[in-house]
């Protein structure tokens, strides 16, 4: 009966430890279903393209020591450690185009690790460079992952225009994709296929507007000095290492030929085909399923916008008067 009576306090002492991360466990999974259940139905752009191989396209850019290489180039994992972060840069310079990744990011507890997929030319133009950027901000236990997007133009580092999104998902349970368009006509961040950011090149921001050939970067670093709560959460290396899974890498575009400077020289000539994501129709405006699905992301997803944000600009960026 002592025995008995043992085993239940013991259990009652588990569970009244263990019962408010089980309650906070089922509320993020019922957030995630209902947040699925309301998906809107928008194009798949991800299905006209092949997948590359990441062994092929790209090269260790650095950190080789944390990057592994799966299914014959096909997967890869980079990884955060005590000693250093790892990431890769693709073997090739583009103008404009449609590029995307599947990710699965690191579990459990990532306060401060950053797992970004961006374009940059910040290596040949350093004061004046370009940048459009995913940025996976890590989390504490049970806390969602912060998605947040970001764009530079020749050089325009001290306007950050970032936004930050809750994911509908569990960007840790699978791969998702992160797609970005980029052209003349517009920038557009995409996730699973949904548009949840468009910047369209009007007058407004055209001198901010990325316009010079670009590489493709996929990095896991630590960002424990604003990544997480403005660095209030540091990266705990008591959890490392911090593994980033990449696949499913698409790349649809002009590759830059470096004998030229000129923009223009990328663009197709003749009739452009729908696949074409340069002048293509699917790709240099919204259809308008994209645009419903837009509109959803930014109305129950979106949680920061530097439009919105007149505590941070005294005067908001010329653009922002026409975004939503």
């Amino acid at each position: 009966m002592a025995q008995s009576s043992q085993a239940i306090l013991q259990l009652c002492l588990v569970l009244q430890v263990s019962l408010p991360w089980i309650i906070s466990a089922l509320i993020v999974l019922v957030s995630s279903v209902n947040a699925q259940e309301g998906l809107p139905k928008t194009t798949r752009l991800t299905d006209l393209f092949s997948h590359l191989s990441l062994e092929q396209e790209f090269s260790v850019f650095f950190g080789a020591s944390n990057v592994r290489t799966y299914n014959n180039g096909s997967l890869v994992n980079i990884a955060l450690s005590k000693v250093s972060g790892s990431g890769l840069a693709s073997r090739n310079k583009y103008c404009y185009g449609f590029f995307s990744a599947a990710m699965r990011l690191p579990p459990g507890y990532t306060s401060g690790v950053v797992v970004a997929f961006y374009l940059s030319n910040s290596d040949i133009f350093p004061h004046n460079h370009d940048e459009i950027d995913f940025e996976l901000l890590g989390h504490q236990n049970h806390k969602d992952w912060v998605l947040q997007t970001n764009m530079y133009g020749n050089g325009s580092v001290s306007t950050g225009r970032e936004e930050k999104f809750r994911t509908w998902f569990d960007p840790t349970a699978d791969y998702h994709e992160y797609s970005i368009i980029w052209n003349n006509h517009h920038i557009v961040f995409l996730v699973d296929n949904i548009p949840i950011r468009e910047v369209e090149h009007t007058e407004a921001i055209s001198s901010a507007y990325p316009s010079k050939p670009m590489s493709i970067y996929a990095t896991i670093w630590d960002g424990s000095e604003w990544a997480t709560h403005g660095g209030k959460y540091p990266v705990n290396y008591k959890y490392a290492p911090f593994v980033a899974s990449l696949g499913k890498m698409e790349i649809q575009g002009c590759t830059f030929n470096p004998n030229s400077t000129a923009v223009e020289t990328c663009s197709k000539g003749g009739t452009p085909s729908s696949l074409d994501p340069i002048q293509g129709q699917d790709f240099i405006t919204l259809s308008q399923n994209q645009k419903q699905g837009l509109q959803w992301a930014r109305s129950t997803r979106m949680i920061y916008s530097y439009c919105k944000d007149k505590g941070r600009f005294k005067v908001l960026p010329p653009e922002c008067k026409t975004q939503s």
